[in-house]
Parts: C-alpha cells; structure tokens; sequence
C-alpha cells in the first residue's frame, strides 16, 4: 500500500506594511505634515517689510512669460510645444522627446504636449513633474513648478555629489520636490540634462537642478509667492541653471 505525502501551501498577508525594498528609491509616502508648525527661525533686517508686504505675487498676469528654448530646427517661430505661423498656417504640434533617462524617471525634452494637473499637496510628490523657467525684474530667472510654486535650494546642500540636508523639521518647512516611480518630468526653459535626482534619507526621491536638490516653502500661499527668498541667508529661488538668484534689497530674511 503507497502512502501519499500532502503539502500544505500557508499564505500569510502583512497588511499596513510598505516593502521598501521592492521599488526602491521613491516607495515610500511622504509623512503627513497636518498640524505642523515652523520649526524655524525667521529674522528679518529692521528696515524689511512684513512678510504680509513682501514680493506676493511675483507671477502674475502682467508678468513676464517665460522665453522658451529655440526648436530644433532653429525656426524663431516655433514655441515650446513646436507650433508656430507660417505660410501654411501653424504647424502640427510636435511631441517632447526623452532626452535622458535616470533608472525609472524619463526625462523630456520640452513641455508636455498635454495639459498636467500638480498635486496640490506639495508634501506629496506625483509621478509627473512640469519645471518652468520664469522671468522676473527684482530676481532674475527662477524655476517653478507646473502650478507655478516657486522652487528653491538650500545652500547647505551640496551638488557635487548631489545630496539634500535638509531632513526632519526642516523638510516640515521646506518640503522637498519628490517624483515617484515610474516617474516623468518635462521642462519648459531648463536644459533637461541638467535635470535629476536622489534618493532622500527617507528613501523619497527629490528632484535636482544641476545637482543641487529643490524644495518648496510651507509659506508660500499662492502661485507666485517668493516668501522663500533669502531666509536665514540660505535659500533661494533655483535659477535653470542650479545657481541661486538675486536677493531681494530690504526683503531677504537672515540671521547674523
């Protein structure tokens, strides 16, 4: 008489439990940041106006478009998005091209053809990540997100290698830009090989402009708003090239 042998196959589920280890770089939520509080110091110069009388909004309708790059084909007609007058009327839009790819980020050469809705939660990141270069008198050009949210750099950080020290209560006041995986970034005005990112203490991802990582200000109310500049003599609005843009005379917040 033969015996058979039986195997039981156990499945157990962990739930609540985020395996880091799968995705890697950008598999973790950002933390919530509800009842949060500056855990900052922000000293302003005696003759500086009150933060409700600074810059505001420095984008508004009467600002400056941003002037895009010239296309391929060098045609001083053609826009971002490749459409443009001619004497057959405009031409076809033409779609951006991956210029360069970072392990699971792709990243375009030009704007997206298509129209991309930020996450209005700047704590949260999205896996689609617009970056606009934008004119301005008192400060140069600067970068913004695709809602137009001023973007900033820290110059504690370094870029050479890329690295962000900005971690715990300071990232609660200057939450960092964060892309997800499968992540894609189009940008209007920034050479997209200059564009990047790292894999942050917490094992986000945080978008770079020529290395140095980029972060938004808790302050910041509205589209436009440059409250960010010059605090502590350390943070400033990015410019397209990574470096840092002019302060703002009377207006920079810093500490002796």
């Amino acid at each position: 008489m033969m015996t058979r042998k039986h195997t039981t196959i156990i499945v157990v589920t962990l739930a609540g439990i985020t395996l880091t280890g799968l995705a890697g770089c950008g598999s973790r939520q950002a933390p919530s940041t509800d009842r949060i509080s500056l855990p900052i110091a922000l000293t302003r110069s005696p003759d500086a106006p009150p933060p409700t009388e600074g810059p505001g909004d420095l984008t508004g309708a009467n600002a400056p478009e941003a002037t895009a790059p010239p296309s391929a084909s060098g045609s001083p007609s053609a826009n971002a998005t490749g459409q443009g007058s001619g004497a057959g009327g405009s031409a076809p839009t033409v779609k951006p091209t991956v210029a360069k790819t970072q392990k699971w980020v792709k990243i375009f050469s030009g704007p997206s053809d298509k129209d991309i809705t930020p996450n209005a939660d700047k704590t949260k990141g999205s896996h689609t990540v617009e970056l606009n270069a934008v004119e301005n008198d008192q400060i140069g050009t600067y970068v913004t997100d695709g809602a137009g949210r001023t973007l900033y750099r820290f110059d504690n950080d370094t870029n050479k290698p890329s690295k962000s020290n900005c971690n715990g209560s300071c990232a609660t006041a200057w939450p960092p830009l964060l892309i997800h995986s499968p992540g894609k970034i189009f940008p209007k005005g920034i050479d997209p090989q200059e564009i990047g990112y790292i894999e942050r203490a917490d094992h986000t991802c945080q978008v770079t402009i020529n290395g140095w990582p980029v972060y938004y200000f808790i302050a910041d109310a509205k589209p436009g708003d440059i409250n960010g500049q010059g605090v502590n003599g350390k943070w400033f609005a990015i410019s397209p090239d990574g470096a840092k843009t002019k302060a703002i005379p009377g207006f920079p917040l810093k500490t002796n």
